[in-house]
């Protein structure tokens, strides 16, 4: 029979004397918040029956965190795998007892996404969203800043000057991306249609922005035509885009800025054959995989959701520990570029 771990074994694995792990057992005097750590990662090692006791008391020692996402689209795979993710990035945190509150709105309504933040506010010690830029929303934000909660934006920026920081894409770069693909892939000089969410999402207007500059500046054989919006969905962008076709025949390729690109992916299978229009979209599905392993998607921008829910959960713990707060901050995460030649 295999000799049961001692409280000497502990010590001597943890590098500390026999007294201290016998505190941090009975609770009798404080110890250290990092000497308890390594106590419970030698009582771990050495298979020290006590170990859930002192796990529990490093677990009761550690602030607690409750950090509020407001998200879109519940149904949509992205938004599901990204909370999925935040879930994931605050459990890891050895630091904090964190724990994630998603809310999903379900439309673009400025009342909507402001009585989500209102309401979810109230219940969390800071606030992360993905949402439009309105001045109700501003309000909303600034409203959670006096009373002390810290306000992330995610992927769109909004309440500028107001929110603690922004984390997402540089969305400008972004769209030049996606311009410079599409003028190179196209089979010849035409028309470029761009599709955004809508009107008041940030992220997207700064997408079409560059995605336009770059076709002005360095691909002036090409047009862009009026910029439509989708609303993020697949019947809208599906009707919209079977009517490009059917009125463009020297339409050459397509940026689909947000959600919705499916419908985009629906109508060329049905109009075009692979290649004859280039497709550029954001985020890798199962749908765009596949528009990609079949032609129909030339390149696939997506965001690094792992990376975006770890360095937001970091910038939740920097806030308590003497952030600035001051409303100008950002973090720009560099975005996955996904060709067919890498699936």
């Amino acid at each position: 029979m295999a000799k049961r771990a001692t409280v000497a074994d502990v010590a001597k694995a943890a590098g500390v004397s026999v007294t201290t792990v016998d505190r941090a057992l009975n609770g009798r005097m404080r110890v250290r918040e990092e000497t308890l750590r390594k106590i419970a990662e030698a009582a771990h090692r050495v298979g020290y029956h006590g170990r859930g006791l002192i796990a529990h008391r490093l677990n009761v020692s550690l602030p607690h965190v409750t950090l509020g996402v407001v998200l879109v689209k519940g149904g949509q795979a992205f938004y599901r795998n990204f909370a999925q993710e935040l879930e994931q990035a605050m459990t890891a945190r050895p630091d904090i007892r964190g724990a994630v509150r998603i809310s999903y709105v379900a439309s673009q309504s400025p009342d909507d996404f402001a009585a989500a933040i209102q309401s979810l506010g109230k219940e969390v010690d800071a606030l992360a969203c993905v949402a439009i830029n309105h001045q109700k929303l501003t309000a909303a934000v600034q409203d959670l800043k006096d009373r002390g909660v810290p306000v992330f934006a995610l992927l769109n920026d909004m309440a500028q000057g107001v929110r603690t920081a922004y984390l997402g894409l540089n969305n400008m770069k972004v769209g030049r991306n996606a311009a410079w693909m599409l003028t190179r892939v196209a089979a010849g000089p035409g028309k470029l249609a761009v599709f955004v969410g809508g009107n008041r999402w940030h992220g997207h207007d700064l997408r079409e922005v560059g995605f336009r500059s770059y076709v002005r500046g360095e691909a002036p054989q090409f047009s862009v035509l009026d910029t439509l919006v989708n609303l993020e969905t697949r019947k809208v962008t599906y009707e919209a885009t079977l009517e490009l076709l059917r009125r463009h025949e020297d339409l050459s390729g397509i940026y689909v800025a947000g959600g919705g690109m499916e419908g985009a992916i629906a109508a060329l299978r049905e109009m075009r054959p692979p290649g004859k229009v280039s497709l550029v979209v954001n985020e890798l599905t199962l749908d765009s995989r596949a528009a990609l392993a079949d032609g129909y998607v030339q390149m696939v921008i997506s965001t690094p959701l792992a990376d975006l829910s770890r360095a937001l959960v970091g910038a939740v713990v920097d806030s308590f520990d003497g952030g600035s707060g001051e409303g100008a901050g950002q973090l720009f995460l560099e975005p996955r570029i996904i060709l067919p030649e890498m699936l």
